[in-house]
């Protein structure tokens, strides 16, 4: 990548962490930018990942050898137009957008099927813009893959390599198969995050306890429900086919479930969870995906003065950085009566042995 120019229209939380990480891999690399708020741009340049700040969709990007599509993905096809006569002989197309089948329609209605190859790094954050954007979000990240049917082996493997050079892992996929999936265990989740949501607010009363005492359990499966209401209808919009397929099969199992709650039949309550908590169990935690692990354990200790604070200068005595600490309100899972959070994977067994020592007792997360 060493002589390499990539240009970059829309440099936000993806878009400046790719580039990030291109410059962290190949410091010789350029990169051109472009993207409405100069500010960051500037940002940018001056932190040294963008070396030329583009004015607009333009001649220099006659320079680049890569360019990423990395706005909201209603905009990334409208971009593919106005950049066609701008690319060099041998030149490839990429974009990040959640959602794949909209963008190859494009390309193909465009005739770019040559030198277009989707992307899709499954990793984010809750925060958003440049500004958040880290050298390492995509590490350990499945970067998704999506070839046209006239991409040359090679201009797939460019983007293979440029995804590990930053920490992520490749996946090559067919870009159908690639939004069914994402429908599955990304899109529908938000949907029903968000819905369940709405029905404790709209079930709670005046006194709002529901509000109150939601924690443990219902935090952790509507947490994604923050996620952004304008990004999250764009992806929608544009994967609508898929997720009304797996939602109707989702509201089948619901109504199999209701009909097993009013027979009363317990043995296919349990079966429901056996199954469901083995399939669970069998998943992964040691790689991103789609969201960003969280490393953290919860300390069971007595709500006294002082107990925080010692619990602190143990760990900070010994360099570990802590990236959150907060009392659990609620522990209907065992859970200890401090949580405390950590930047990584590292920092998180290094507090783990130090407090030990210390005849801590800690909870793993569930």
């Amino acid at each position: 990548m060493k002589d390499t120019t990539f240009g970059f229209i829309g440099l936000g939380l993806i878009g400046g962490s790719i580039a990030r990480g291109i410059k962290r891999a190949c410091p010789t690399a350029r990169i051109m930018a472009y993207m409405r708020t100069r500010a960051k741009l500037e940002q940018a340049k001056e932190d040294g990942i963008v070396d030329v700040i583009l004015d607009g969709i333009g001649e220099p990007l006659l320079e680049c050898d890569i360019i990423f599509l990395c706005t909201p993905v209603e905009y990334n096809a409208q971009y593919l137009t106005q950049i066609r006569p701008f690319l060099k002989p041998g030149a490839l197309i990429t974009d990040v957008g959640s959602t794949k089948e909209d963008i190859h329609r494009v390309v193909t209605t465009l005739h770019m099927e040559e030198f277009f190859v989707g992307g899709h790094p499954m990793a984010g954050s809750e925060k958003t813009g440049y500004e958040n954007s880290t050298d390492h979000l995509l590490e350990n990240a499945y970067y998704i893959v999506t070839p046209t049917a006239k991409t040359k082996q090679e201009d797939a493997d460019r983007l293979v390599e440029i995804a590990r050079s930053i920490g992520s892992i490749p996946i090559v996929l067919d870009y159908h198969e690639h939004d069914r999936i994402v429908a599955a265990i990304s899109h529908l989740p938000h949907l029903i995050a968000s819905s369940l949501v709405n029905l404790v607010k709209d079930s709670d009363n005046q006194n709002e306890l529901m509000k109150r005492l939601a924690a443990g359990g219902f935090k952790d499966i509507t947490r994604i429900a923050s996620s952004s209401p304008e990004m999250w209808e764009q992806i929608c919009m544009t994967n609508t086919g898929n997720i009304i397929d797996m939602m109707e099969h989702y509201i089948a199992s619901l109504t199999q479930i209701l009909d097993s709650l009013k027979q009363h039949r317990g043995d296919d309550i349990y079966e429901l969870f056996d199954t469901s908590r083995i399939y669970r169990n069998s998943i992964s935690e040691s790689r991103k995906g789609s969201v960003t692990p969280e490393y953290s354990f919860t300390v069971d200790i007595v709500d006294e003065p002082g107990a925080i604070s010692t619990l602190s200068c143990i760990l900070s005595a010994r360099g570990i950085s802590i990236g959150n600490i907060g009392i659990n309100h609620n522990r209907e899972q065992g859970e200890g009566a401090l949580k405390i959070v950590f930047y990584n994977k590292e920092s998180m067994e290094q507090a783990w042995a130090q407090l030990k020592k210390y005849n801590y007792e800690l909870i793993p997360k569930h």
